[in-house]
């Protein structure tokens, strides 16, 4: 698990180690070696921890979405 503070390091890590687009989905990628690897935006764990279970649903729903994780995005999910 690689833990990014901002969106801007997500996406250097995404693109220097996804190497298997059938493989990415909810943050996971495969690199060229085949090993999984999860890029979360280290907020992710405190909206997950500390929000409401509404919070936390909209957060989920948003990232079941996605590939790779887009910080504003859930920001957005666990505000509304």
């Amino acid at each position: 698990m690689v833990n990014c503070d901002t969106q801007e390091e997500i996406d250097y890590y995404w693109e220097k180690l996804s190497a298997v687009p059938e493989a990415e989905q909810c943050g996971w990628l495969k690199d060229k070696y085949g090993v999984s690897w999860q890029i979360v935006p280290k907020e992710m764990d405190e909206m997950m921890s500390k929000g409401t279970p509404e919070q936390i649903a909209r957060v989920t729903q948003a990232f079941l979405k996605i590939k790779k994780f887009d910080l504003g995005e859930l920001q957005k999910a666990y505000k509304d």
